[in-house]
């Protein structure tokens, strides 16, 4: 087969493609191969060869962004197996193939149809065959051959990148890179021009300059100045084809800014400053601002303002504001325009970053001079003192003088003053002030106790020019006089024990007084002395605004009696002394051996004959067991059910028998037992106490000698008649029994009864140490005697 192609190098050489393609026609023949032939060679004998391919490949090109009308020529395919007779066809397939490249199946002409684009696509694989038209076998296997896309010079070079902002420093040598841009060109590098950039500069000059190989842009002049121009914007060229005429160029804009570089030094606008400042500023505050002008920015404009010298300089203090990179004047102390009228100020600023680089340029400070002319205020009253602190007594009297104050105009013009007292809070309703004297006086009657310290606060102001006022503290201090007596700390329980001792502590007691420790700190205790000596208690002063309650006697009896009283005395030391009685309450309780309290409560006989727990749990056991065969018995009886009366008709007398003991000997609703113990001792016959009598008895009173006289058979008939005709008794008969002891003996009677109103003469003290078994025992026949008289 044979191949005839097209090849166009550029657009220039069209010529020669058109030369090389009708060349091609003419003499580039195809190579041709035998296929499947056999040469008879006369004399030899025939010979077989292997069958060789009849297709010789070469690579198509075709030119990108073809516009004419027609489509463009590729190449041609053809096999030696064509006679020309229309016999063979040819088959194309692969990228492309029949869409954008068509092939003559009987000529095997290749033609594009549409405009191809390098930068899209470089190449196409595509496959071709011949087949016999008839039998459509493939006369050659099938091949493949490249198809490709020659490039033309029709992309320009493009700064992806843009456009640029880059910084360089202001006074930077000449040479200085600032920046490196590059262009890329989409044309085929490897082939021509197309793709070869250069750099060159179309805005910016003579101030920078571009490397037109390598797009470096470089500062062009020396020490360019941030103060003098700032901003530069430079436009950037790339041309391809070398840049050579007829080639395509891209442009960029390169924006550079110079940064700053301390190389200007603080300047003041003057050399001479003037200020006004009123007497009246207020020191701390802020009187004025200076500032020198620096070209630099940022840090580099950082200053520092300092005052050098001057008469003010002990008066004045300046500092730096960082925002505003002002000086602030403050005044360090109060201006008067009568003492001095004028300051000078020599005033430093200095920048705080120095670059050594540019210390030529210097100095980097200034100094100027500032002169402050005091200005004449009509100030207020000015007091003598910033505040005052006065004493009065309590209980003084409305009208006492308690301090004065004193205020003077300032100005040359002395005005007088006029004093009074700002009534804003109930403590300045206290006092009163003398308007013409500044004299402050009491208006009420203090008591130092309730409120011991008052704040009021005094204004002064011109007669001339009410206007200006000017305030004071003034603070009242509440002297003490002794004025409250002392009374008892606190409320005490005080309590003796019954097996107390004589001399025993009990009780430690304190004071307080509501005056001050120098009226009332030092307190004296005594036993009230309008009452007779205390035979049960007495006090000790311990020196030390305490005082003591000791005992004095041996023993105390709660039966007897169970609380004392005492009054005590207290005295302070105060001039004059007050003092104040208190009446202290003192409780006998039954205390343990170590003198821990008991009770303090009137036990009955049964406790206080120290019968334990154990003892007392074990009668209530007997009492319940006595209470169960009660029950039991009644629950037989019931059972039985015999009733207690046989009958009704059963009439009969009953001896009836009280085996009651009565109430014991405090049992007096029952029988007048005396009368029973000593007939000598009945008054008079009484009547009984359990019925109410209907009728007189036979005799209701006797003479008192036949009292004397009467024997106790005749008194026991009396009884008896008297029972016989008392028509409330019961109706049967009663049996009363009556024993009579007898005249007393010599001996005495060992009964208790009366035993309250005897007296003995026995001591009974040694009673005590015989141990907790005869302690109940040594309580009642203790010393009785000294609790009576008590």
């Amino acid at each position: 087969m044979r191949i005839t192609s097209t090849s166009c190098i550029c657009p220039v050489l069209v010529c020669l493609c058109f030369v090389q393609r009708c060349y091609g026609a003419a003499h580039h023949g195809s190579i041709k191969v035998t296929r499947n032939q056999t040469k008879h060679i006369e004399g030899e004998t025939e010979v077989h060869h292997r069958p060789k391919r009849g297709w010789v490949w070469n690579q198509f090109f075709v030119l990108e962004e073809h516009m004419g009308p027609d489509p463009q020529y590729v190449g041609k395919l053809h096999s030696n197996s064509d006679k020309g007779d229309g016999s063979v066809k040819y088959i194309l397939t692969g990228e492309g193939a029949g869409t954008i490249f068509i092939i003559d199946d009987t000529t095997g002409d290749i033609h594009s149809t549409k405009s191809l684009d390098r930068e899209q696509k470089t190449h196409y694989v595509l496959h071709a065959q011949a087949i016999d038209r008839r039998t459509n076998k493939p006369l050659e296997p099938e091949s493949e051959f490249i198809i490709k896309v020659q490039d033309i010079n029709d992309n320009a070079p493009k700064f992806t990148d843009g456009p640029y902002i880059v910084t360089v420093p202001e006074m930077s040598e000449m040479g200085t890179s600032v920046l490196q841009v590059t262009a890329t060109d989409a044309d085929d590098p490897t082939y021509g021009n197309s793709a070869r950039v250069v750099y060159s500069i179309l805005q910016g000059q003579p101030y920078f300059s571009v490397d037109p190989k390598t797009g470096v842009i470089r500062t062009a002049l020396h020490n360019m100045d941030r103060e003098a121009r700032e901003h530069y914007s430079v436009v950037i060229q790339a041309k391809d084809m070398a840049g050579q005429v007829g080639g395509l160029s891209g442009s960029t804009t390169v924006n550079i800014t110079l940064t700053d570089v301390n190389d200007n030094p603080p300047r003041f606008p003057q050399k001479h400053y003037q200020l006004y400042v009123p007497e009246s500023a207020q020191v701390g505050s802020a009187v004025g601002k200076i500032k020198a002008n620096d070209a630099d920015t940022g840090s580099n404009a950082d200053m520092k303002y300092t005052i050098i010298n001057g008469d003010g300089s002990g008066v004045f203090s300046i500092s730096t504001d960082k925002e505003t990179r002002e000086g602030i004047l403050s005044l360090k102390k109060p201006l008067n325009y009568e003492k001095k009228k004028s300051y000078t100020l020599n005033i430093e600023g200095a920048n705080t970053h120095l670059d050594f680089r540019f210390s030529h340029l210097g100095p980097f400070k200034d100094v100027t001079m500032l002169k402050v002319i005091v200005g004449d205020v009509d100030e207020p009253p000015l007091f003598t003192m910033p505040s005052y602190v006065m004493e009065v007594y309590e209980n003084a009297k409305i009208g006492t003088p308690v301090g004065t104050v004193t205020a003077h105009d300032p100005d040359a013009a002395n005005s007088l003053v006029r004093y009074f007292i700002d009534h804003n809070t109930e403590e300045d309703r206290y006092f009163t002030i003398d308007p013409n004297t500044g004299t402050i006086k009491t208006a009420k009657i203090f008591d130092r106790e309730k409120t011991p310290w008052y704040n009021i606060t005094v204004a002064a102001s011109e007669i001339d020019n009410p206007g200006l006022v000017s305030h004071v503290p003034v603070g009242v201090r509440i002297l003490d006089v002794n004025d409250n007596p002392p009374e008892l700390a606190r409320d005490y329980d005080v309590v003796v024990c019954e097996n107390t001792k004589p001399g025993q502590v009990i009780q430690t007691i304190a004071a307080t007084d509501k005056d001050n420790s120098a009226n009332g700190a030092r307190f004296h205790f005594s036993i009230d002395e309008g009452l007779s000596l205390n035979p049960n208690f007495t006090l000790r002063n311990n020196e030390d605004n305490t005082a003591s309650i000791l005992t004095r006697r041996r023993r105390y009896s709660r039966t007897t009696q169970d609380i004392y009283y005492l009054p005590i005395l207290i005295s302070d030391g105060g001039v004059p002394p007050l003092s104040s009685s208190s009446t202290l309450t003192i409780r006998v309780c039954a205390c343990e051996r170590d003198g821990r309290v008991r009770t303090c409560h009137a036990e009955a006989f049964l406790s206080s004959a120290g019968l334990s727990t154990g003892a007392l749990i074990a009668i209530l056991l007997c009492v319940v067991i006595l209470l169960a065969i009660v029950v039991l018995f009644i629950t037989l009886r019931r059972s039985k059910k015999e009733p207690l009366i046989i009958s009704e008709e059963d009439v009969r007398e009953n001896v009836v028998t009280y085996d009651d003991e009565g109430g014991g000997e405090e049992d007096t609703e029952a029988f007048d037992i005396t009368a029973l113990r000593n007939p000598s001792a009945a008054e008079e016959l009484k009547y009984r106490r359990d019925v109410r009598p209907e009728v007189k008895p036979l005799s209701r009173h006797h003479p008192s000698s036949s009292l004397d006289s009467i024997d106790v058979q005749e008194f026991i008939k009396q009884r008896l008649a008297e029972a016989d005709l008392d028509p409330s008794v019961p109706p049967y008969d009663s049996l009363q029994t009556y024993a009579y002891e007898g005249h007393r003996s010599e001996a005495g009677s060992i009964s208790s009864l009366d035993s309250a109103t005897t007296h003995s003469d026995q001591d009974y003290n040694y009673l005590g140490d015989w141990g907790p078994e005869f302690k109940k025992l040594a309580e009642l026949y203790g010393e009785i005697e000294p609790e009576r008289t008590t």
